[in-house]
């Protein structure tokens, strides 16, 4: 249930077009844009702004606006009485978002937060318990029968990755074959010829895609989140065979504009950390796709570690 002084706000969704620079491109942001009519006692018109990067808007500004609305409400003190959500269609416009002051928060896995954080100089503040988890990883899986066994045995075959900005299901398993010294080679289709001495990769675009690739036999193996692996079938599941796992890394972090105003960012903090402990706050984070809660975390080490990791991807 949402205080008073919100109860008459009005949020309309619409979509901002924002032009690239230098290519004479368009990408579009969808924006829940309200148009607040504050109760009598509230004089908070400010807005704070949450926001994601995703394909599907209308769908993250749904699961998102009683998040933002949570926040709003207990920020009246710095002028702030409206929550607003944008879905920006890719990192780089998410990035320039955050730098321009269009956004105030952004939340997403280590890897795409520590890019969008890099080109912005957004803050890492805390860590989000996302479908009730702290920590996850990625596998690298192929099917029972296969006789492939080891890492090693991909040589010469081809890997499903789900897209290039994805944590779990691209960068933690592709540092992984890294580490066992594989020539990783990304090819343009399924199809493509796969060198004896190389593992040729490609994006599958979802999680779900990888696995019925491997499963139909299109590709030798796939990386997924683990925790996708085991939400599907019992009879998919038992077809396949985790050849190696990733390192765990933080579910995901919060990360605030640069310049926010500090005793601002430790309130958002303070509100952020204390949802889990009352039933208006609990039922939010349920709506906000099923999370636990939100901690203190060495988020910064989270980013550093993703840095290092980076720097391996790039010299491959």
């Amino acid at each position: 249930m949402l205080p008073k002084f919100l109860k008459n706000v009005v949020l309309l969704s619409l979509f901002t077009t924002l032009v690239s620079c230098g290519a004479n491109e368009t990408t579009t942001t969808i924006t829940s844009t309200p148009t607040p009519t504050p109760a009598p006692q509230s004089t908070a018109t400010g807005t704070l702004v949450l926001a994601d990067v995703n394909k599907n808007a209308a769908a993250k500004i749904e699961q998102f606006q009683p998040m933002a609305d949570y926040l709003a409400a207990r920020l009246e003190k710095f002028g702030i009485g409206v929550g607003e959500v944008k879905v920006a269609p890719d990192l780089d416009t998410m990035a320039s978002m955050l730098k321009e002051g269009e956004v105030d928060i952004y939340v997403d896995s280590p890897y795409p937060a520590m890019i969008v954080s890099d080109k912005s100089g957004a803050t890492p503040l805390l860590r989000r318990w996302k479908s009730g988890k702290g920590e996850y990883y990625g596998v690298i899986f192929t099917l029972a029968e296969s006789e492939i066994d080891s890492l090693a045995d991909l040589k010469g075959k081809m890997i499903a990755f789900e897209e290039p900005v994805s944590t779990s299901g691209y960068f933690l398993p592709l540092n992984t074959l890294l580490d066992d010294d594989l020539n990783m080679v990304e090819k343009g289709s399924k199809n493509e010829t796969v060198a004896a001495d190389e593992v040729g990769y490609i994006y599958s675009g979802d999680d779900e895609n990888t696995i019925q690739w491997v499963l139909s036999g299109e590709v030798a193996a796939g990386a997924a989140d683990y925790s996708f692996l085991e939400e599907i079938p019992a009879e998919s599941r038992q077809a396949l065979k985790i050849l190696a796992e990733t390192q765990k890394i933080a579910r995901h972090l919060v990360i605030v504009r640069p310049g926010m105003d500090p005793e601002l960012v430790q309130q958002i903090k303070t509100v952020l950390m204390e949802m889990d402990q009352t039933p208006e706050g609990k039922e939010v984070l349920t709506t906000f796709e099923e999370t636990a809660k939100f901690d203190e975390f060495p988020v910064e080490t989270s980013l550093d570690k993703m840095r290092q990791l980076y720097e391996q991807v790039e010299k491959k």
